[in-house]
């Protein structure tokens, strides 16, 4: 007993942060695009220049995700656009001016910065050479060609500034509006499969793909001044962060911007670097660059990250389908239980995976949620179907041995499933490899990293250095499977 209390007063003293320790840790996040990882990473290298801990979680999605993680304290920064928080955060309310702004965030414990520089409002484009042929210079202009095809970013579509109020203030007539990653527009009109598309003021691709911004003639789209959202503690905690991130306070300028987005996005040069760049020829911030990881450690740590949301998630699906499964076979509830489960797979797994954000944050633990749930079904059906489909002979002999109900259950009944019940589980895990990629959509990271940076960055390379592992690593489950079936399930029952 005094050796396992000695190990017990050595872990407290290990894991325990003691009473006037100072949190230096800071952590960071960024929207989904190449400009706001950016500011992410110029944010992350001022605080640890400035003698904190930088924790960044680049890409972690829109708007709302980032805002609610904020809140909720999952994050202690990140940086959007006035016209944004005016839009999204606070639509309902009257805001006059950046004072009425600030007012509004300081009482939902939000500080914002000063605007850093730089304007990115919104920007509706075309090829040059289609505008030229229809002679659109405009907006306004679109309302003479209804036939043309519109194809918008899918937050564009949904935000209250984006798609449907620009359609009524100047009233457009064009119905054949297509909802996609904001990466993949550009390529979209590239290729002619689309006419019009929204952007950034700041897209280096707009030089790069030769683009005709139309004029807001009407002024629907308000200033998206780029500025700093932070947690009131923030100061109080490490005031040396708000002091040393003073520096980007109006010294980002429009040509800088699109200078360090061509960078990242055309000269495929990691964020880090760009940033790193900007501070130490702007400020002369020497701040450190961690050297670029090999695409052996990436594959390392996106392995890692994978298989923790898998197997976490399939162990618990499989502990707690089994019994629902048999459940549903042994008593009237069954048809209840199958369509609970049936109705969970119906929704959308990136629907899925949103629901769990507000119940358990961003991270690992929405992600495992998520694929816990959409394990369910295979597993459960598959267990009811391998002990609803025992011939009645079977029944009636393990009966007539006289064995208990349970015991007929574990010894005869279990075992004539296993083999229904292991193909459930295995189509389980290999559903759940390839769902779980979604969850770099909310900080879990995994193959799905590399696959959305390279849509970011239109870098197939990145993305294949996703998609490739995954689809080996359910080959690989595959297998172990079919290996481990050979032990599980009685030889009787095996496919010879």
């Amino acid at each position: 007993m005094k050796k396992y209390r000695l190990i017990l007063i050595v872990f407290m003293l290990v894991h325990t942060t003691p009473s006037g320790a100072v949190d230096l840790t800071v952590k960071i996040g960024s929207k989904a695009f190449t400009e706001n990882v950016i500011l992410g990473e110029l944010i992350a290298h001022l605080v640890n220049h400035a003698g904190a801990k930088a924790v960044y979680q680049p890409g972690l999605g829109g708007t709302k995700i980032l805002w609610n993680a904020l809140l909720r304290g999952e994050i202690d920064i990140y940086p959007d656009y006035t016209g944004t928080i005016r839009q999204e955060m606070f639509a309902k309310s009257e805001i006059r001016n950046f004072a009425d702004l600030r007012k509004l965030l300081s009482e939902k414990n939000i500080l914002i910065s000063k605007p850093l520089g730089f304007n990115n409002t919104y920007a509706i484009g075309m090829k040059k050479e289609v505008a030229t042929k229809y002679g659109i210079r405009k907006l306004s202009d679109l309302q003479n060609y209804p036939l043309l095809k519109f194809g918008f970013g899918n937050e564009f579509m949904d935000r209250n500034d984006g798609w449907q109020s620009l359609r009524k203030h100047y009233q457009l007539p064009q119905t054949n509006v297509r909802g996609l990653d904001h990466n993949l527009a550009y390529r979209g009109l590239e290729s002619g499969a689309i006419d019009v598309t929204d952007g950034y003021a700041t897209d280096a691709e707009i030089a790069y793909y030769d683009l005709q911004i139309l004029e807001d003639d009407r002024q629907h789209f308000p200033k998206y001044h780029a500025v700093l959202l932070y947690r009131a503690d923030l100061p109080e905690r490490v005031p040396q962060i708000v002091t040393a991130l003073q520096k980007l306070v109006g010294n980002i300028s429009d040509a800088e911007m699109v200078k360090m987005n061509a960078r990242a996005k055309l000269e495929k040069v990691a964020e880090s670097r760009v940033a790193a760049d900007f501070l130490a020829a702007k400020f002369a911030v020497k701040s450190e660059v961690i050297t670029e990881e090999t695409v052996l450690s990436r594959f390392y740590k996106h392995t890692i990250e994978h298989l923790i949301l898998v197997v976490i998630s399939v162990f618990a699906a499989i502990v707690v389908s089994i019994p629902l499964g048999i459940l549903a076979a042994k008593t009237k509830f069954g048809q209840v239980i199958l369509g609970s489960v049936g109705i969970i797979q119906t929704i959308p797994s990136l629907a899925l995976l949103v629901f769990m954000i507000p119940l358990l944050g961003i991270g690992n633990a929405p992600a495992i949620a998520a694929l816990f749930l959409y394990s369910l079904l295979p597993i459960v059906r598959n267990t009811y179907a391998g002990l609803h489909d025992i011939s009645p002979q079977l029944r009636e002999s393990a009966y007539a041995l006289g064995l208990p109900k349970w015991a007929r259950l574990r010894l005869i009944e279990l075992p004539l499933a296993s083999r229904s019940i292991f193909a459930g589980i295995k189509i389980s895990a290999i559903i759940n490899i390839g769902f779980a990629t979604l969850g770099a959509l909310i900080g879990a990271g995994g193959y799905g990293q590399p696959i959305l940076t390279g849509i970011r960055l239109d870098d197939t390379s990145l993305i294949l250095q996703g998609a490739i592992p995954a689809a080996g690593l359910a080959l690989l489950v595959q297998g172990l499977f079919e290996l481990a079936e050979k032990i599980v399930v009685p030889k009787g029952l095996q496919i010879q």
